[in-house]
């Protein structure tokens, strides 16, 4: 049985003529449209169902603006749909934005805390699991530190080390493997496929295509709110890469 199920869903969004906000402002530019005084519908997701089965990982792919973030805060249930239905079956722990669940005045000791529990753990467990955390995110000496100070590096090592801490069923993870040096980058993917070997469901989202073809087993392609495809990895990315005019593995300029 599939721990996610996405069927037709659909994520609408008004665009509030009497607010000059930079969403909007940058809605109107890029399709080169003038405000009118009227609010305008905007479609981030339309009808996209796809399925994430038990102990596999998908990947989420798609030019900027496709509707990558949208689909994850809908699952995550930060959002709600417009149309269509998500069921998701069992503990879901997600990293989809820098520095989500962090208080920026509280100390990345506190932040740990708060965060753990945000996430659904109990405090004696986030205590048990602490120094784990705080190795893995290496910042035993800024610990105390308040995260405002942080830079955006430290902030995506404390969070990361806070969401694989839980022991999800469901790893929601959004280009944290772009964020850090290389060193954490290649951390996360081996944290990642520890959590693969016990079970744990993946949904990536990355415009790393190596790293969607290193973790994931299908991948789903959007495009402005579409679904273009959605399918075994390596026949996706291909058409993805085709498509955007990415060189292909094993050809010159790969």
């Amino acid at each position: 049985m599939p721990v996610i199920e996405v069927n037709g869903l659909c994520k609408k969004f008004m665009l509030r003529a009497d607010r000059a906000d930079s969403f909007s402002k940058m809605f109107n530019t890029l399709f080169r449209r003038a405000n009118h005084g009227e609010d305008r519908e905007f479609w981030a997701l339309k009808d996209v169902s796809f399925s994430v089965p038990e102990g596999k990982s998908v990947g989420v792919i798609g030019v900027n603006g496709s509707g990558k973030s949208t689909l994850l805060k809908l699952l995550t249930g930060t959002l709600r749909p417009t149309k269509g239905h998500i069921t998701v079956r069992g503990k879901r722990s997600s990293l989809i934005e820098l520095g989500a669940g962090f208080h920026p005045d509280f100390s990345g000791r506190d932040n740990v805390y708060l965060n753990g529990m945000i996430l659904g753990m109990s405090r004696a467990r986030v205590k048990e699991k602490f120094e784990e955390i705080v190795a893995f995110a290496e910042l035993e000496q800024f610990i105390d530190v308040p995260v405002k100070y942080y830079s955006s590096g430290m902030q995506a090592r404390l969070g990361f080390a806070a969401a694989t801490a839980v022991e999800p069923d469901i790893l929601i993870v959004d280009e944290v493997l772009a964020v850090g040096d290389s060193s954490f980058q290649l951390k996360c993917l081996s944290r990642i496929r520890e959590m693969q070997g016990r079970g744990v469901s993946i949904v990536l989202v990355s415009h790393g295509m190596g790293d969607i073809e290193a973790v994931c087993d299908e991948v789903l392609w959007l495009h402005k709110g579409e679904a273009v495809m959605f399918g075994n990895t390596g026949d996706v990315v291909r058409e993805y890469r085709v498509n955007q005019g990415l060189p292909l593995p094993g050809h010159a300029g790969a």
